[in-house]
């Protein structure tokens, strides 16, 4: 019964350590993207995945060896982790819950306006100095260059990136033709054809990053699901393990 424990205890440590790869992947995913530049959510993630690799592997050496001390570090740390990892996916589903953005009339791409999305997000991207950050991220994307050629026929035709559509162009609704009594858009006066200007001091500009952390954010939630129903298996089956352990 103690080498069944052991190397029961052995392999879901194993199991464990493999299943924070994906976490960690998708964190670096998240990060490398370059049309988003926001790190709120998978900083993060990363953590936690990294936190796994390191206490997976505490727990494996004290199953091989019999640390009775490093088995229980191994439990209650992965109880802490789970619990992060369930309130992060929590979180993360409630900011992203808001936005999606609206149809524009003619046209293939959607418009996003930050009001749209949640009061947490938009305190975020709204302080000057957090998007000075995002707003040097976004040019170094070359994100707006890929479209700078782009004729009125392609602005009709051609979807754009949520980002592309808040920050490369003015609001479609703008008008610059004409003196008008109107009142338009604010993002329609900050708006500059210079490369290192045009729109990204824009309201829209901000919208359209949340809209891709929202859309990034919900592809990872399937993953963030699936690894937190499969670590808190392995946690269980763990305990049960480690109960047999003491009592052999």
């Amino acid at each position: 019964m103690y080498r069944f424990s052991n190397t029961v205890i052995g392999f879901l440590n194993l199991f464990t350590l493999l299943a924070s790869i994906p976490i960690i992947g998708a964190g670096l995913w998240m990060a490398k993207s370059s049309t988003t530049c926001e790190s709120f959510l998978q900083t993060p993630l990363l953590i936690v995945g990294f936190v796994i690799l390191i206490i997976s592997l505490a727990g494996f050496i004290g199953a091989c060896f019999n640390v009775v001390w490093a088995l229980w570090v191994y439990l209650v740390v992965m109880l802490f982790i789970i619990a992060a990892l369930m309130g992060l996916t929590i979180f993360g589903f409630v900011v992203t819950s808001q936005g999606g953005g609206q149809e524009v009339a003619g046209r293939v791409y959607r418009e996003y306006r930050l009001e749209d999305y949640s009061p947490w997000l938009i305190k975020r991207v709204t302080d000057p100095q957090y998007w000075k950050t995002i707003r040097s991220c976004l040019l170094n994307s070359k994100t707006c260059a890929k479209i700078a050629l782009w004729t009125p026929l392609d602005y009709v035709n051609n979807v754009m990136t949520p980002v592309q559509s808040g920050c490369c162009k003015p609001p479609t609704s703008c008008n610059y033709n004409m003196v008008t009594m109107v009142a338009q858009n604010p993002d329609c006066y900050r708006w500059n054809n210079a490369p290192t200007v045009l729109c990204y001091e824009c309201d829209s500009c901000k919208a359209g990053v949340l809209e891709s952390v929202r859309r990034d954010w919900h592809k990872l939630s399937v993953l963030n699901i699936v690894m937190l129903l499969l670590l808190i298996g392995i946690y269980s089956i763990g305990c049960c393990a480690f109960q047999k352990h003491q009592k052999s």
